[in-house]
């Protein structure tokens, strides 16, 4: 396949270093007039489809991603297009085809390689680790690495405990990778275009429950020189009272609680992380400076997660403007239930951020001074 793809790049005489300061480019968009809505789904399906058209050495590759279409039918219709050399469908061997496309992108193609679930790139993370996320740093900026690891990412719904795993705070806390989570359509379209583009390997985690659901987007997004920057938080809504930090599907939820808090004259600000690695930690340190308070959401495990890392941040730098002890919302501490009501109280709820926001505000008894 790499043969096949060389001559074809050789033939349409392609700039590759023209390429990539194109590429680098990527202006931060906001909604503005949305007149239009497009799920998720279809996001990153347009994504994909316009990387590839823009750039013959874009390819993807995974498990059930030409034939089937996608397991999510996130590359319908990608196969018809540019045919099996350029969506390349392979065995269940997770490892296999991480280490193929890393190679491939050793060689200077930009494979986008799926995983059906990012709990089966647990067979792949040597490759992604060791092979992918180092090897710039090794080799003293000789070797780039521009690949895409995609895929749903976090609990579903009735999957158990081996397909319900966030891997949010297990990959930024890798140097070397940079590690994004979409939450709407136009961070889905903005930020896979702008990982794909990038020259560093980039782990994209989508949420399956996302797919469907339907967001508002503006004319601009469906340009095809649309893409967010990498590294930028987006204040989803403003807020005077506190801070509240999400990413991926957490973000509605917090959006939702803070349309409860308002009801009780409570000010939430809401910040749709995007990025993870790099985290944009002068804009939650700005916000929590003007908040005073701050409450962190994710759906992955207490301990070492994302929602640490950000408290640690905001200590650092602004411990001082701090009026409250921050509240952290995560996942429970155990492997993800089977049972759904088990399920239910193992991920974080609406409820769960609306108390702690309380708490954060002091408008609530605090657990303690129930027991």
């Amino acid at each position: 396949m790499l043969g096949i793809v060389r001559q074809r790049i050789a033939r349409q005489g392609i700039n590759a270093s023209g390429m990539r300061i194109q590429s680098l480019v990527c202006a931060s968009r906001d909604y503005s007039s949305a007149a239009k809505e497009m799920t998720v789904r279809d996001a990153l399906n347009s994504a994909l489809d316009e990387e590839m058209s823009a750039d013959p050495k874009v390819f993807l590759m995974g498990e059930e991603v030409g034939e089937y279409q996608g397991a999510y039918k996130i590359s319908k219709g990608l196969l018809d297009k540019y045919g099996p050399e350029r969506v390349r469908d392979t065995p269940i061997t997770e490892a296999g085809f991480t280490g193929i496309g890393v190679g491939a992108a050793y060689y200077g193609l930009k494979p986008v390689i799926e995983f059906m679930t990012f709990n089966f790139s647990m067979q792949a993370i040597d490759h992604i680790i060791n092979s992918a996320a180092k090897s710039n740093y090794m080799s003293a900026g000789q070797i780039s690495v521009p690949i895409v690891f995609r895929g749903p990412n976090g609990a579903a719904a009735g999957v158990g405990a081996q397909h319900s795993q966030c891997y949010a705070a297990w990959y930024s806390s890798c140097p070397g990778l940079k590690v994004l989570a979409p939450y709407s359509s136009e961070d889905a379209r903005g930020l896979l275009k702008a990982a794909i583009r990038d020259p560093d390997p980039v782990i994209f985690l989508e949420n399956e429950l996302l797919y469907g659901e339907s967001f508002p987007v503006s004319a601009e997004v469906f340009d095809s020189s649309f893409c967010l920057p990498i590294g930028k938080a987006k204040i989803e809504r403003e807020g005077k009272d506190v801070t509240i930090t999400a990413f991926s599907k957490m973000v509605g939820y917090s959006l939702k609680a803070a349309e409860i808090l308002a009801k009780e004259g409570i000010s939430a600000e809401v910040i749709n992380l995007r990025s993870i690695r790099p985290l944009d930690r002068a804009a939650i340190n700005a916000s929590v400076r003007k908040t005073n308070r701050l409450v962190t959401v994710e759906e992955g495990f207490p301990q070492h997660g994302v929602g640490a890392e950000i408290c640690a941040s905001v200590v650092e730098d602004s411990f001082e403007y701090l009026d409250a002890p921050v509240e952290r919302i995560a996942g429970a501490d155990v492997p993800m239930p089977y049972a759904a009501n088990l399920e239910r109280m193992a991920v974080p709820q609406i409820e769960d951020i609306v108390r702690a926001a309380k708490r954060a505000c002091y408008r609530s008894v605090p657990m303690a001074a129930t027991a």
